[in-house]
């Protein structure tokens, strides 16, 4: 029988869980025998005694857990101090940022962990149902244009009044992924204006689908990776953007920046200059600034003012809203080890032919043998 360890989330600013109650009973009824960490639960509102109630052993000993775990299951990456408690030969699935955690990454390979990185789970047909990156991407969509609404100084839907007409608010989204598009719904619903900008053209009638304006600037040859991701702009590509939607950006009361590049970097987008063009109280919400932002003069982690423009790079954007964010990611997790659970030998299987597999298995008997991270790290 495998034994399934899901611990609590260390950082205090995220109160997401891994694992809920309903998906948890489903791991027991399939052969799993499963530990929690006393209060997995707690940050969004579910109760220990939930947890035992759906066939899970309650504990207080994180290391235990730890040395004890055939298959560790969580949200965000481990400490390197985590990975020496883990049994070697084990397997681990959470998020593990492969691109920038190469120490985390070789830590893992030396104890011989088998490591799946939940962000590399490729963008197939196959694959949405465990497509952890969509599904809280969506609701980070959902959570900047609410938080960019409490901000402003104004409303976002038209209201006619007797004492007169209020124009709806000016929404300008840059970047039309799975985030821009909830947030192009989600603005529209509220009865904003939204205009939108994707490097891949091919969206834009996703854009107009929901009522959205597209904003057409002429960047020659871009297109989108296999994985659907935007390509990286040449610097050149990126200054003609920066240039086009300057005057969009200019009338806008909100701008939401959702522009990021697998793996690297994210591009700047929104200058200084740009910024002070702005009206006095209107909001840009730069998405990536905890990776190094969208918008010149964005600090991650933090609210700022420029120039009478707040600039809100508060990050952890589905854990703002962490019930669903939890029941999502839950669900993310539960359909990868049901893909690959032998209801007979009740374990999780790894065929590393799979293209799955291929994709997100990060390291596995004392090798690293995801083929885009042993090029990163050539």
């Amino acid at each position: 029988m495998t034994r399934i360890a899901i611990p609590n989330e260390t950082s205090p600013k995220d109160q997401r869980t891994a694992m809920t109650p309903v998906n948890l009973g489903k791991l027991v009824r399939a052969g799993a025998e499963v530990q929690v960490e006393a209060g997995l639960g707690a940050g969004c509102g579910y109760s220990d005694e939930q947890y035992r109630d759906a066939g899970a052993g309650v504990i207080e000993d994180r290391r235990e857990m730890f040395e004890s775990a055939d298959l560790v299951l969580r949200l965000n990456r481990p400490s390197l101090h985590e990975v020496a408690q883990l049994k070697q030969g084990a397997m681990h699935i959470s998020y593990l940022d492969p691109f920038n955690e190469r120490g985390l990454v070789e830590a893992l390979r030396d104890r011989q962990v088998s490591a799946v990185s939940m962000e590399m789970i490729p963008r197939t047909t196959r694959a949405q149902k465990m497509d952890a990156l969509s599904s809280q991407a969506s609701l980070a969509g959902y959570v900047m244009v609410i938080q960019a609404a409490n901000r402003l100084n104004r409303i976002l839907p038209m209201m006619m009044t007797p004492s007169g007409t209020i124009k709806p608010a000016r929404v300008f989204v840059i970047g039309a992924g799975v985030a821009g598009l909830q947030a192009i719904a989600t603005a529209k619903r509220l009865g904003a204006r939204v205009t939108a900008f994707d490097t891949r053209a091919v969206v834009a009638e996703q854009v107009e689908s929901l009522g959205a304006s597209f904003l057409n600037i002429e960047l020659g040859e871009t297109g989108q990776t296999e994985d659907g991701y935007a390509r990286q702009l040449t610097p050149e590509q990126l200054a003609i953007q920066q240039q086009g939607q300057a005057e969009e950006i200019a009338r806008s009361d909100i701008v939401i920046t959702t522009a990021q590049v697998f793996g690297r970097k994210p591009p700047r987008l929104v200058t200084a200059d740009t910024v002070r063009g702005m009206p006095p109280g209107s909001v840009i919400v730069d998405m990536a600034a905890e990776s190094g932002g969208n918008v010149e003069g964005s600090v991650a982690g933090e609210v700022v003012e420029r120039d009478g423009v707040t600039i809100i790079g508060s990050g952890n954007w589905s854990g703002q809203v962490c019930r669903d964010a939890s029941n999502m990611y839950s669900n993310n997790l539960f359909n990868l080890i049901e893909e690959y659970w032998d209801a007979e030998q009740q374990e999780f299987t790894l065929d590393l032919e799979d293209e799955i597999l291929v994709g997100c298995l990060i390291t596995h008997a004392g090798t690293i043998v995801n083929p885009t991270i042993k090029q990163q790290y050539a």
